[in-house]
């Protein structure tokens, strides 16, 4: 089998719009929950989320293109074009036939749905958009990255709620692994910040209704009472170890193991202790053919609701025994709340920059701890540390959890 590498980055985050923004911002603790700008939350229970900010999607992308795709597609847009850059693809020097895309989305273009919605109401049907469909469906993501940059190969979208991108990072691992494509561009982006994204979250009980932003999104907090939405995008190239070196790519890391798994328990909760993630992440790294013990950390799905992170707990517990006292897993949903279908990308970077930048990323405004989540979760601050093995790991409503491993490169 093909060894598959990563040698291109691209994000957009409640904490940056870019690579290095984002992970200086995780480096620093930097916590980019804040009141809702997108629309009046006087109605609602939910005043907090994790928004992008300081961002001009027309300048970017210009003004007919941006009008003609949704915010989630926009992001995925803006940070494909950045992964491609930082990879160094000239595309009229490889073969785009070989060159892939799995951008994954949780819900897709939920602000298209709401407004057209309102128009239909309101205006009739001859109102609503003839762009409704192409702009709400959600593999325009991928479709319109395809078109953006020229790649011609498979291109497809995963959803699987909040484990979307990392199931699409592991697939797009599976197509090079198995010699279908020479590289894939994958991960996940999501923009579901808008009045129907955050009442539906809200009376499902998942959010938390606090108002002090510093704890509002606190992973394995005794005092956490749900999450708080983000939005946002993050991808990653990966390529065949070949034919990423006969180009002269930088190589970040290499991608080592995927697995995925089915609850089959209940639509929103996981399954008690946590069993199905457990074997998600026992087969990774049974596909990555390493031991617990090698593992260094694990981004974890760590969401912020009392039922997740005490089940993840239990899972690591189980999927790693003995080694699971050592193993350092930590959040990175404090920096930027919950960016469901996105999560899996954004965190996949945070694993590939915390490789190659020997530093473990911090649990941030984590104050009360919880006896049911007993594991080293980096309280606070980054911790320098090398790092051979890195898991991330992410669970979705309906029951589906994904398990993804890095390790550092070595030729």
């Amino acid at each position: 089998m093909n060894r598959v590498v990563v040698t291109g980055l691209g994000a957009i985050t409640p904490i940056g719009n870019n690579v290095e923004d984002f992970w200086n911002g995780i480096v620093e603790a930097k916590c980019g929950i804040d009141e809702i700008k997108a629309f009046d939350t006087t109605n609602f229970k939910v005043k907090l989320a994790g928004e992008v900010k300081d961002i001009n999607i027309e300048e970017i992308l210009d003004r007919k293109t941006a009008k003609r795709v949704d915010r989630y597609a926009q992001f995925a847009m803006i940070a494909s074009r950045e992964a491609v850059k930082d990879a160094n693809i000239n595309m009229e020097e490889i073969d785009a036939t070989r060159f892939g895309v799995a951008i994954a989305s949780g819900i897709g273009g939920l602000n298209t749905m709401q407004n057209d919605i309102f128009i239909l109401q309101e205006k009739g049907p001859d109102r609503v958009s003839p762009m409704f469909i192409p702009m709400a469906i959600s593999n325009m993501a991928s479709g319109n990255v395809s078109i953006d940059i020229g790649a011609k190969g498979e291109s497809f979208c995963m959803t699987t709620a909040c484990a979307s991108g990392t199931h699409a990072i592991g697939e797009a691992f599976r197509i090079i692994r198995h010699g279908y494509q020479d590289m894939m561009l994958a991960g996940g982006t999501e923009a579901s910040i808008n009045e129907t994204g955050i009442a539906g979250f809200t009376n499902i009980k998942a959010l938390t209704q606090t108002t002090d932003k510093n704890r509002a999104s606190i992973p394995f907090d005794k005092e956490r009472t749900g999450f708080v939405m983000g939005e946002g995008c993050g991808v990653i190239i990966l390529e065949e170890l070949e034919h990423a070196k006969k180009r002269g790519a930088k190589i970040y890391a290499e991608m080592v193991g995927y697995a995925a798994t089915s609850d089959a328990y209940h639509i929103t909760a996981p399954a008690p202790n946590g069993e199905g993630g457990a074997r998600a992440m026992i087969n990774a790294m049974k596909d990555a053919n390493i031991k617990p013990e090698d593992i260094t950390y694990i981004n974890a799905h760590g969401t912020s609701t009392h039922l997740n992170d005490s089940g993840e707990t239990s899972a690591v517990k189980t999927a790693f025994g003995e080694a699971s006292k050592k193993v350092m897993m930590s959040s990175t949903k404090g920096h930027t709340g919950h960016l469901l279908g996105a999560a899996g990308g954004v965190e996949a970077i945070a694993c590939v920059k915390a490789i190659e930048k020997s530093i473990v990323p911090p649990t941030i405004n984590y104050k009360v701890p919880d006896e049911e989540c007993d594991l080293d979760i980096v309280p606070n601050e980054a911790r320098n540390h090398e790092i051979k093995y890195a898991m991330s790991n992410s669970l979705g409503f309906g029951g589906h959890n994904s398990s993804i491993i890095f390790k550092k490169y070595e030729d």
